[in-house]
């Protein structure tokens, strides 16, 4: 009967399951040992001595389809072998810590999905005493417009700005919100759209800079995507929006159309 270990025994000594020991067995990256008198596999000093090699190559991140090349490589070889896989782990680890980043910016709320000057929109909407769920409705707002108009984000965020510094645009955004109460068919809805026309109207740098409106007018599909958004959750706004655009559009301002 020849000496040697068992398979549980190498896989033990080698600090793997026996279940990777056969599946280095399968790729090939360690021999098969021959089977004694009695049927059973037996390691000895050579088998566990390679299982160790692979298992600390794995472990330090070198790909099983890489080791077995690596182990036969000479001295120069493995030694530029060893550089290339720990580059590789360099990339993985500053893709791991971005990604990590963006799990803290997700807990953070609002930081994951945008820029810092957006955020402080938000939180002027908020310190203005705008409800919850209207900001909540506004960051997914903002969300479709720096995807679907990233070069005219900056230009928006300036709009709202400006918008937010307005005490009667404030007031009256306020009322379009608290009209989500109403009767679809309620006078005051339109009473509402009017003052918010006129309100602009008076104020033209309320309506943005003309280059973005303009960018706008040439992606209305995107615009429409933005404008529509939350309709079913709060159908009176979209409605308000309807009459208010169509109202400025009476007046010859150019209001992208839908």
């Amino acid at each position: 009967m020849m000496g040697g270990l068992a398979i549980g025994q190498a896989a033990a000594y080698a600090e793997v399951t026996v279940k990777t020991v056969r599946h280095y067995h399968r790729l090939g990256l360690v021999d098969e040992p021959r089977r004694d008198s009695s049927g059973y596999r037996r390691y000895g000093s050579e088998e566990l001595l390679r299982l160790v090699q692979v298992r600390t190559l794995a472990t330090a991140g070198v790909p099983l389809a890489e080791i077995g090349a690596l182990l036969d490589a000479d001295a120069g070889q493995f030694t530029a072998a060893i550089a290339d896989v720990e580059r590789r782990l360099n990339d993985r680890i500053t893709d791991l810590i971005a990604r990590r980043d963006t799990l803290h910016r997700l807990a953070d709320g609002d930081r994951a999905l945008l820029p810092d000057r957006a955020c402080a929109v938000l939180d002027m909407m908020r310190d203005l005493g705008f409800d919850a769920e209207y900001v909540a409705g506004q960051r997914e707002g903002l969300v479709l417009a720096r995807a679907l108009l990233p070069g005219g984000f900056d230009g928006f965020l300036t709009q709202l700005e400006l918008r937010l510094d307005d005490a009667g645009y404030v007031e009256l955004t306020k009322r379009g919100w608290e009209a989500e109460g109403w009767d679809q068919n309620d006078p005051r809805i339109e009473e509402l759209a009017i003052a918010t026309a006129d309100l602009y109207l008076a104020n033209p740098s309320l309506m943005g800079d003309p280059d973005i409106m303009r960018a706008w007018i040439e992606a209305s599909t995107k615009y429409a995507l933005i404008n529509n958004h939350g309709e079913v959750q709060a159908p009176i706004s979209t409605k308000l929006t309807a009459l208010t655009e169509a109202r400025l559009r009476a007046a010859g301002v150019p209001v992208p159309r839908e």
